[in-house]
Order: C-alpha cells, then sequence, then structure tokens
C-alpha cells in the first residue's frame, strides 16, 4: 500500500503523521510518501530574481516544513521518500499522487466554521475535487475563538446595519 502524506509546515501535519505511523505498525509493507508543494513566485518577483535563488528558497522553505515529520518517522524507523514540488498546491498533490500511483492520500485540515469553509477554497477540498485516490482527512486543532465566534458576529453585525440602512 502507497500512502501519500501531504506536509505544509503546519502542527496538524504532524496529526496526519502520526496516523500514518499507527497504521504502519499493523502493516510494514507500507510505502509512505512525503510531498510538500511550494507556491511559485508571482512573474513580478521572478523577474528580479534568479532561478537559482528561487530555487533555493522553495528548497529551504520545503526542508523546514518537512524535518519534523521525518524526524517522526525515522524515530520509528519508518522508511519513507520525500519529494519536494513547485505550483499549484492541490493540482500538484494529485498528480504526485497519480504518479507515484498511491493507494490513499492522508492530509490533515484546520477546523473551521462553515462560514470560513464557504468563502475559502482549502487545498483539502480542492484535492477531494479533483483525485479519484481515496482522501482521508484527519481532524486538526480546534478552529479559534475569532473564528467561531467574531465571524458570526460580525456577519450579523453587518446584516444588522444594512437592515438599519434600508429602513
Amino acid at each position: 500500500m502507497k500512502i501519500l502524506v501531504p506536509v505544509g509546515g503546519t502542527r496538524n501535519d504532524r496529526l496526519a503523521v502520526r496516523n500514518v505511523i499507527k497504521r504502519f505498525k499493523n502493516n510494514t509493507a507500507m510505502e509512505v510518501h512525503l510531498v510538500n508543494v511550494q507556491i511559485p513566485f508571482s512573474g513580478y518577483v521572478a523577474r528580479f530574481s534568479s532561478r537559482e535563488s528561487r530555487n533555493d528558497y522553495h528548497r529551504e522553505q520545503a526542508e523546514k516544513a518537512l524535518t519534523p515529520v521525518k524526524q517522526m518517522l525515522d524515530a520509528f524507523s519508518i522508511p519513507h521518500a520525500v519529494h519536494m514540488e513547485v505550483g499549484d498546491p492541490a493540482k500538484v498533490i494529485t498528480d504526485t499522487a497519480r504518479r507515484l500511483r498511491c493507494d490513499e492520500i492522508v492530509m490533515a485540515t484546520a477546523r473551521k466554521n462553515s462560514l470560513t469553509r464557504l468563502v475559502e477554497s482549502s487545498v483539502t477540498d480542492r484535492v477531494i475535487q479533483l483525485t479519484p485516490v481515496p482522501v482521508e482527512v484527519i481532524a486538526g486543532d480546534a478552529m479559534p475563538k475569532w473564528e467561531r465566534y467574531g465571524i458570526p458576529a460580525a456577519i450579523g453585525a453587518l446584516a444588522a446595519l444594512v437592515l438599519a440602512i434600508v429602513d
């Protein structure tokens, strides 16, 4: 079984890797692949920097994101392959899963309220839409209080203001 774990450098990545570690204990034939996807620089920034410096920056950021989860896997002597890519995260993750012929993608996501999910397009949602490969989503940290209460309160206040202006 081949499993792809996207790693973005968040605390939630560790939750996905913990899940994979538990599963590896029951199936040591499992192949683990880690992928970090860096967003490319805009054309404007790219014009003023060399390809070498951009590649060095992306490699440095990928290593920073991958190091903690690689250490977790190494602590349990779990062999793994590391892939560092540049591009649209959701597209690169799905393309990597297809190219490696992965059986599953395991990724963690931050908890968000439904209003935030309605407005924002998360990488997790896009991966689920783009890939035919099964995706296991591990629930991450609890959403922050400002998101839980602040966003609905702000929308309610805005609606009240609009109603007051209309009247």
